[in-house]
């Protein structure tokens, strides 16, 4: 389709890891994972830290960086660790460039704390 690039994942899962769209790119979740490919165990600040690396990765892939990201999604295994995830955030995400976000519980694939998804800017 014109004007929609996608980028395949690497993994054997049907899903694109990123879309760029409309001056956008929107990333797939993205799980705490280690060099090996396997979900990465640990305290929720090494999966946060992990996650967002990849993030950084992926968007530099598309010539983009974490100050372009315009939302984030966040989902953690338990809202009592949201002051712990947010410390590491707030490490990655500094103001002015706070994208909005929202942050839910939910029950996360292969029993990872977190998974974000983002969308960021890229006319």
């Amino acid at each position: 389709m014109p004007g929609i690039e996608r980028t395949p994942s690497e993994l054997p899962l049907p899903f694109s890891k990123a879309v760029r769209a409309g001056g956008f790119l929107m990333l797939s979740g993205q799980i705490p994972l280690g060099g090996d490919g396997a979900p990465l165990r640990g305290t929720i600040e090494e999966q946060t830290a992990s996650v967002i690396e990849r993030i950084a990765a992926t968007l530099a892939q598309h010539a983009c960086r974490l100050d372009d990201v315009v939302r984030v999604t966040v989902w953690l295994s338990d809202l009592a660790l949201f002051a712990r995830f947010n410390e590491v955030y707030a490490g990655y995400f500094k103001a002015p460039h706070l994208p909005a976000r929202s942050t839910v519980q939910a029950k996360l694939a292969f029993d990872v704390d977190v998974e974000i998804e983002v969308t960021a800017y890229a006319p």
